[in-house]
């Protein structure tokens, strides 16, 4: 987990009035690694504020394999807010 969290502070982009920066997305780190974690509110509501970004974060190769995961995948359908299929 300390890998990922290293890997998503070096990256940040920016998005139509949304700072894309993946390490907003660590409330939902726990969810996307364990099937058996639930998101949490504050991981729903930082998956939606940077909901315009993860496009950005399935083209990144260093980020594809946690956010193009099953168990991102699900924590997206938890929180309503799907992940695109196409970028």
């Amino acid at each position: 987990m300390s890998m990922l969290l290293l890997l998503l502070s070096n990256q940040a982009w920016v998005s139509t009035a949304v700072i894309c920066n993946p390490v907003a997305l660590s409330p939902c780190l726990g969810a996307m690694v364990s099937a058996f974690v639930q998101p949490s509110i504050a991981c729903c509501t930082s998956l939606r504020d940077q909901k315009p970004c993860l496009c950005q974060y399935l083209k990144d190769q260093s980020l594809q394999q946690y956010i193009n995961s099953p168990n991102a995948k699900k924590v997206g359908d938890t929180c309503g807010v799907p992940f695109p299929t196409n970028c």
